[in-house]
């Protein structure tokens, strides 16, 4: 590892439990940022609502207000997803509702970008919406440094993730690709622990100018172009416990693969093409069918480039 990046991992890497709650109000009250936190969802009808009740609950109290607003961006569900947030009390809003100009792309990064331009926090923080057992933790950990240190502009929960009853063996993306690549390419982000988690918090000023990956290379692309932003002493991690969640497949993971590949090798080498379709297997009546997927190529420029979040900052 790096000399500089183990300077880092003893400089910016901190517990939750570093910033207790009332010293993240106090310093949320001396500089007025507002914070909101986002959920990118699509069919998390099972844990969404959860999510919403604990974060309102807990961290949006006359006693304790640090989050100023939960919004639920819907990327066309077709479970109850969107009822059960609106009724836990999040603002639902439906992507194709935002920036209707631009057509809709399917994809989480997608969503994340469109949901710069319906929220207002001054600190935005994404949140997955299918958790299970979900902490508060996991806001106030990584909103603790962007309120208390202005020199830091990004930070990632770090935790463990289990598969199943198997301690320590989720994230099997993180460590079969990109934790691999991270560290033969970009080397000072060798010390995340979790560089694909979801949850995750910026300064908006950071994200609106940083392009977004549509699909799942997302995670990795912003962590990226952070680095490249602002400098890694400006990017944190915090540990919020444990992360339980629901696990894909190893097809669909083979597919997620493909679009964070996809998504480092475009920032490896700009304007360079490689064919960007994944061709997997599954067994059939006679045998061993191909089945080709198109991998993620579609980058959202950075929001403070389309015109409308433009006029809308202006006005």
């Amino acid at each position: 590892m790096l000399e500089e990046v183990e300077t880092w991992l003893n400089r910016r890497s901190w517990s939750v439990a570093d910033r207790p709650r009332h010293q993240l109000v106090a310093a949320k009250r001396a500089t007025g940022q507002r914070v909101s936190v986002v959920l990118p969802a699509l069919d998390e009808e099972a844990t969404v609502g959860d999510i919403v009740s604990v974060i309102r609950g807990e961290l949006m109290t006359p006693a304790m207000p640090l989050v100023d607003e939960v919004v639920v961006l819907d990327s066309g569900s077709t479970d109850r997803t969107s009822e059960v947030a609106a009724a836990a009390g999040a603002r639902v809003v439906h992507r194709d509702s935002v920036l209707p100009r631009i057509p809709a792309l399917p994809g989480k990064g997608e969503v994340l970008w469109r949901s710069l331009f319906v929220t207002s926090g001054d600190i935005v923080c994404f949140v997955d919406a299918d958790l299970k057992e979900f902490s508060a933790d996991f806001v106030t950990g990584i909103l603790g440094p962007l309120l208390t240190d202005p020199d830091v502009s990004f930070v990632k929960a770090m935790y463990d993730r289990p598969l199943g009853s198997a301690a320590g063996q989720g994230g099997r993306v993180t460590e079969l690709l990109a934790r691999p690549v991270l560290n033969m390419h970009w080397p000072r982000l060798a010390g995340f622990v979790q560089p694909l988690g979801g949850e995750y918090a910026a300064r908006r000023s950071l994200l609106e100018r940083l392009p977004f990956p549509v699909g799942y290379g997302v995670e990795l692309g912003l962590l990226v172009d952070a680095l490249h932003t602002v400098g890694l002493d400006a990017l944190a991690q915090v540990d919020v416990g444990v992360r339980k969640h629901r696990h894909q497949d190893g097809q669909a993971l083979g597919r997620m693969a493909a679009a964070i590949y996809r998504t480092a090798q475009l920032r490896l080498a700009r304007g360079h093409l490689v064919r960007p379709v994944l061709t997997q297997f599954e067994r059939g009546d006679d045998g061993f069918v191909p089945r080709t997927y198109t991998v993620d190529t579609a980058e959202r420029p950075p929001m403070a480039e389309i015109d409308e979040y433009a006029r809308r900052r202006v006005a």
